[in-house]
């Protein structure tokens, strides 16, 4: 019989991470994977990469997965994964607080000879090299996707316009993830000028901006832009965890109707918005599969449990679409798409 014994979000809090009793070691013949996340408070994001992990688990025979929230604390993190060693696992699953700040934690799994697969957020060059492997979404690709979508909505909403004006919004600056997004977009819009020369629109991007990933903080920024720049058209929120504040801003400023928008991340509450208003201002959503992310992390800490070769960074697959197929991708049962879930 399948089994499966999720130590998670359940019995003892102590000093920032989750504990929880009975037999965690591997004397009892089970093969238990370690799971030290960074935060789980606040986001569902990172509670639905965590619920891919424990049901990745669930379907293996004879697997004991225990998760440790780090509550968002790098030194928590460190005493957490250092927990996971002496607790005897055979892998560990990370999903970093702080790029550079578990090196400690990371030499002493080395030294222990159990493998370390990082997830979501990324480690630094320096221990990425001391790693099993790596699993995450392609942003740049992700957001070509999204952004070539997001050219043809706006050439279907806006036949003959030739020239526009947008803006991205991400998180705080310098982060590897709003830069690899915002890239990704603007590629994507150039690769379909580059395919529909005909149509092409040239797009002045005003310069990055940033709402702390917050709806409040989002909020006042996208307004003072909104209301500098009347003629702005193209809107791309880089995660929809922002995505209230934005709405308020630009409707605020009088041109959300106006308005053609892309979105990234998945939630199943703006999925519902493009369903509801087909024809409204959201025209592209961008996924980036939690889920996936959290299921993918355990089967490849599996495959290093068993000798695999080190792997380097592995994808999870990920999807953009219009209005047109929302419905494929709407689970009111979840907080964020699941494509292993979609109809087909």
């Amino acid at each position: 019989m399948k089994r499966l014994v999720v130590l998670f979000l359940a019995l003892v809090v102590l000093g920032g991470s989750i504990f929880a009793g009975g037999k965690t070691d591997t004397d009892s013949g089970k093969i238990v994977i370690g799971y030290s996340q960074r935060r789980l408070a606040g986001s569902d994001w990172w509670k639905t990469m965590v619920q891919g992990a424990t049901e990745s688990a669930a379907e293996e025979a004879n697997v004991e997965l225990i998760v440790l929230d780090a509550n968002g604390d790098t030194v928590q993190q460190n005493a957490d994964i250092n927990t996971l060693i002496n607790r005897g696992v055979s892998a560990i699953i990370v999903n970093p607080n702080d790029p550079l700040g578990l090196t400690a934690a990371i030499n002493a799994a080395n030294n222990a000879g159990i493998p370390v697969i990082a997830a979501n957020c990324a480690l630094d060059a320096t221990l990425a090299r001391k790693i099993y492997g790596y699993v995450v979404e392609d942003e740049v690709a992700g957001g070509a996707t999204g952004g070539y979508l997001l050219a043809q909505k706006f050439s279907e909403k806006y036949p003959g316009v030739r020239r526009t004006k947008g803006v991205i919004i991400g998180g705080n600056p310098g982060d590897v993830n709003s830069e690899n997004r915002a890239e990704g977009y603007m590629k994507g819009w150039t690769q379909w000028n580059n395919d529909n020369p005909s149509k092409s629109i040239t797009i002045n991007w005003l310069p990055l901006q940033y709402g702390n990933w917050l709806p409040n903080d989002a909020m006042p920024v996208i307004r003072d832009i909104a209301t500098a720049h009347q003629d702005l058209q193209v809107v791309v929120s880089l995660s929809d965890v922002m995505h209230a504040g934005i709405v308020q801003a630009l409707d605020a400023a009088g041109i959300w109707p106006n308005v053609i928008m892309a979105e990234y991340d998945g939630y199943q509450t703006t999925v519902k918005e493009m369903m509801d208003n087909p024809n409204g201002p959201i025209q592209a959503m961008t996924t980036n599969e939690p889920y996936s992310q959290g299921w993918d992390a355990v089967k490849m800490a599996l495959r290093a449990i068993n000798g695999g070769q080190p792997e380097g960074t592995v994808y999870v697959e990920t999807s953009s679409f219009g209005p047109e197929d929302a419905a494929k991708y709407y689970d009111p049962s979840l907080i964020c798409i699941n494509s292993r879930k979609v109809k087909k």
